[in-house]
Formats: structure tokens, sequence, C-alpha cells
């Protein structure tokens, strides 16, 4: 076999004008920088290639200069298709400015529809999607007026409505693994993730394109068969990356804690300040079932997870995250997608065949707006384009869903003292408005599914009820028409609000293992220089998967 070793000049003047170029990431995970530099210092200065589609799953990004955010050049970019926004800025304000062709479709989709085009088939058909922005009779998940050509197509089958979602050829994929031999073969030994990067080299080698990858380093001799992760029939070259263009995440050079080759003592993990971001997690934290299965959100739900962990209960339940994280504690930041102690790790395109099935029992994910019908926003709103991400995927499929976020932002401040809430100042901005402005989620679409659905604030908590939104607690040291009701833009059912339970605001541990009814078993764990803690059983039972709420309000 020829060896594919090139550097990244090289490998980057393969790339033609209008090529359609797929790099695979998860925020800095698994994100191949040192490809994505080279491509961006050809264009400065060659001006080629041009006139790029680019296409991404999760954002491959850092929120600021790093990653494809590296590719918002006038010229460089024609057309992106994108899960996830939040993280590459740039790219957003050439699509709020008209300046390329724009899309958002759902992350789970994006991962599904690598293989569909790797094996040549239609597309993905599903429900994910309907009655969001991406539905075509709300846009179809374009996001501007540049952007015209349909990638989403309502159908009807069996007297029921479905999305399809075409397919595309893609001419180039990024990629990137740990070690590779001289044959391609590549392994991820120290990466924190897979991610779609199998089903990518796949669609790309069928499509008659080029695969790219990055690694750590090449060796001589062959890798173990099992350890490979992309066979070398799939790579066409190999390009060594610089340490500072291969970290582990964007915030960790490496650690391996984050590849599964160290357990770590979670004991010691530093509890979160007690504000109202830390009182919000707690009541989430309340509605997580014993021996059941949850996926955190990115931003304010990664709370829940160090909230667990204070409370001593993630060996009772099962954490996820939609990279391919199973069990363990997902991590929060710029090592978002990455765990430690985590059970297994999947591809992302199979987490989503899990998710979207139904897998989950409770699913804890943020919230922009939210109007009167229990919609919510979370993609799109005044000059900020964050994308869907895996939100539309996961909220429509799992059956119980905890949204969080404070009830208003903007310069607002909370005091805790004696296990009560108080209002220093307000925020400039509620997110409680009379129409999103994008349906991200479709409240009375999870009505008619029977979704049991909470929207958790520091001062409140509302359901989704048959008419709307229903307020159902209030914290203590809360005035609930001056703090509440009067800064609704509309009317909410109340009824008899119970108090929200005064353990949220208080400085110890609340004893959430003990009030859930955790048991506790001495359970042996290997760790690497840490010695063996105790684990709470993982009992799935009916009664543990409801319990939460009953107690939130104790």
């Amino acid at each position: 076999m020829k060896d594919k070793l090139i550097d990244a000049r090289a490998a980057v003047e393969r790339i033609r004008p209008r090529d359609t170029l797929c790099i695979s990431g998860f925020v800095g995970t698994g994100t191949p920088e040192a490809l994505i530099k080279a491509l961006e210092g050809r264009f400065q200065h060659h001006g080629a290639p041009f006139d790029l589609t680019l296409v991404f799953a999760a954002a491959p990004g850092d929120g600021k200069e790093r990653g494809v955010n590296r590719l918002a050049h006038p010229g460089l970019l024609k057309r992106v298709i994108g899960g996830h926004w939040a993280l590459v800025p740039k790219l957003g304000e050439l699509a709020l400015s008209n300046a390329v062709e724009a899309y958002n479709l759902p992350l789970g989709v994006m991962s599904a529809l690598y293989r569909e085009i790797a094996a040549k088939r239609g597309g993905v058909l599903t429900k994910i999607g309907l009655g969001t922005f991406v539905d075509p009779r709300q846009g179809g998940g374009r996001l501007n007026r540049a952007t015209w050509e349909e990638l989403v197509k309502l159908v009807g089958m069996d007297d029921e409505e479905w999305l399809l979602y075409r397919p595309f050829p893609i001419d180039v994929a990024f990629i990137r693994a740990t070690t590779a031999d001289r044959n391609g073969n590549l392994s991820m030994e120290k990466e924190a993730l897979t991610l779609d990067s199998l089903a990518i080299a796949t669609a790309t080698r069928n499509c008659g394109g080029l695969v790219i990858a990055q690694v750590e380093r090449v060796v001589d001799h062959p890798l173990p068969p099992r350890d490979v992760e992309v066979p070398g029939i799939l790579v066409d070259h190999l390009v060594e990356a610089a340490p500072e263009d291969h970290r582990q995440t964007w915030a960790t050079q490496y650690d391996p804690a984050f590849a599964g080759q160290r357990r770590m003592n979670l004991a010691k993990t530093a509890p979160l300040p007690l504000d109202e971001r830390k009182v919000i997690a707690r009541r989430a934290a309340f509605e997580l079932p014993l021996g059941g299965v949850i996926n955190l959100g990115i931003g304010m739900p990664e709370g829940v997870a160090r909230v667990a962990s204070e409370e001593g209960l993630l060996d009772a339940v099962t954490l996820t995250a939609e990279p391919g994280i199973i069990g363990g504690m997902p991590q929060s930041g710029l090592d978002f997608g990455a765990a430690v102690n985590n059970d297994a790790l999947l591809q992302q395109n199979q987490q989503f065949d899990f998710y979207d099935g139904g897998g989950l029992d409770l699913a804890v994910l943020g919230m922009a707006q939210v109007d009167a019908r229990g919609n919510v926003n979370v993609s799109r709103f005044g000059q900020r384009l964050a994308g869907a991400g895996g939100f539309i995927n996961i909220s429509q499929t799992t059956r119980r869903l905890v949204f969080v976020g404070t009830f208003a932002t903007g310069g607002l401040e909370v005091a805790v003292a004696d296990r009560e809430l108080r209002i220093v100042r307000e925020g400039a901005l509620g997110k409680f408005v009379p129409e999103v402005e994008q349906v991200t989620f479709n409240g009375e679409l999870a009505r008619r599914r029977g979704q049991s659905v909470l929207y958790v604030t520091e001062r409140a908590v509302f359901r989704l009820g048959e008419d709307g939104l229903e307020l159902v607690e209030v914290a203590p040291g809360i005035d609930l028409e001056r703090d509440v009701l009067a800064h609704l833009p509309f009317r909410v059912s109340v009824r008899k609000p119970r108090p929200m339970n005064p353990r949220l605001f208080g400085q110890n541990p609340m004893g959430l293992a003990r009030l859930l009814g955790a048991e506790v078993e001495q359970v042996p764990i290997a760790f690497d220089e840490v010695p063996p803690q105790p684990r709470l059983a993982r009992k799935r039972t009916p009664a543990s998967l409801a319990a939460g709420t009953a107690l939130a309000g104790r």
C-alpha cells in the first residue's frame, strides 16, 4: 500500500472550487483544527477554493475564532448546512446577513443523513422536526432569504405526516483520529468521542470523494483490527497535527479520564456555588428517575450532573450526552461532550437511533423563550443564531421533559439565604414572551403525544397543561403577584401552587438520594490511584420514574 501521509497544505490543495466539504467535531472534540487552519490559509493567500458548501452536524467551534469559525471569509463559502450554530458565531453572522445560503437541520438528522448518503438511499424519513421551524410549513430549516433550495419535504404515508430530509453528495471530508498506520487505518484511543467519523468517511468514499484524516501520530506497524474505528480503505490522506491543533477538547489538552483510560473519584467534584443556576439545577434534579436514562443539554442543564454528583446520585441514574456518551458524568463548558467514568461510548448516529426511538426517560434542556402555549425557542432569538442541535430530536421523543432557565435575563440578581429566594434586581429581558420567535419545541404537539413537561425557573415552576402553561410552584420568599404574574405577558392557569422545596435554597446538600428512595450498595470499582466508592443501586421501577414532582414541594 502506498504511504498516505502528506502535510496539511498539500492535503487542502486537493479541494476544488464548489466542492461540498463535511467536517467532523463536537465543540472541540474531534475537530480537525490543523486541516481547517490550512484551508483558511490557502484561501487567504490564493483565493481558492471558493464557493464551498460546508456541512457539519454539531458545531465544531469554540464560540470565538477556532474551528470552522476560521472559514467565515467572504467568497470561501457559498452554502452552510449545520446542525448546531451556537459555537460558530462567525458563520452565524454570514447567515444572518444573507452572505451565504444557510440551513439548520436537527443534529440527529444530520448524523443519520451521513449513513443514508453512504448507502445511496433516498434520505431520512422521520417525524423529527414536525411542527417546528424545520417543518417546510414553517421554513424548512432555511435561515435567510438567500436560501432557496428545499432540503426538507413534507410527505404523507399511511394517513400520517412525515418529513423527508434529502441527501446530497459529499466531495471532501475532514475527520480526526489519534493513531493511523501506513494503510490509513484509524484508531481513536485518546479521543473523547468517536462521533460520525465512520459514517462521514463511508459517505464521502461512496460519493467518489476525498477523505482526509488528521491524526496525532502515524505508526509503521498495522493497528490491531479491533482498535480500528475507520478502515484505511476509506481514507485517502493522513495529516499529522501539532499538539496545539490536536487538543482533546478546547479546554483540555489531554485527560486520560476523557478517553476512558482512568476513572475519577467524583466525590471530590467541587459543588456549584449557591445561586440561581444551582437552584434551577437542583429543582430539575428532583425529577431524576432512579434507574432511568437521562439526557442533559448544553448550558444550564449541565449543572444537573454536578448536583447529582453532590447528592450521591450519579450511580443511581444513567446520564447521557448526544455525541455518544452513556453513563458517568458529562462535562461542561468547552469540555462539553466529553465525560468521565462513562459506561460506554457510541457513535453519534447510534446514540440518536436510541434517542429517536424513545429510549430516554427524562431530558433536561435549556429554554430561551417560552410562550403561553408551551412552545419553546432555543434556536434563534434577536440577532443570535444558536441552532437546534439535538434539541428537536430529544424534545420530541422523550417521555418527560424539564426545560430550565432563569425567569428573566439581562442583569438579573437574586439573593439566596435562609432557605428563601429574593429578587435583588429584575432582569431586563423576560424569557416568557407572547409568541416565540422560532418554534424549536411545539407545546401543542407534545400535549397530543402525552409528554410530561415542566418549565423550571429560579422563582417558579410551570407545567404544560391542557390549556397551556399552568403555574404549579413558587419559591419561598417570592411574591406571586409582584415577582411572577406581573412579569408574564400572558395569562396562565393558577390553581393551588405549592412552595418550592426549601431544601433547594440551603447551603448543604439536600439529601436527595434519601428523598428519592435510592438504596446504597457497595460495588467494587477499578480506579486508577483512586479508592473504590459506594455506588447507588440502579433500580428502574415505575414508581422511581415519576417520583420527583411530588417530592419537590415537600
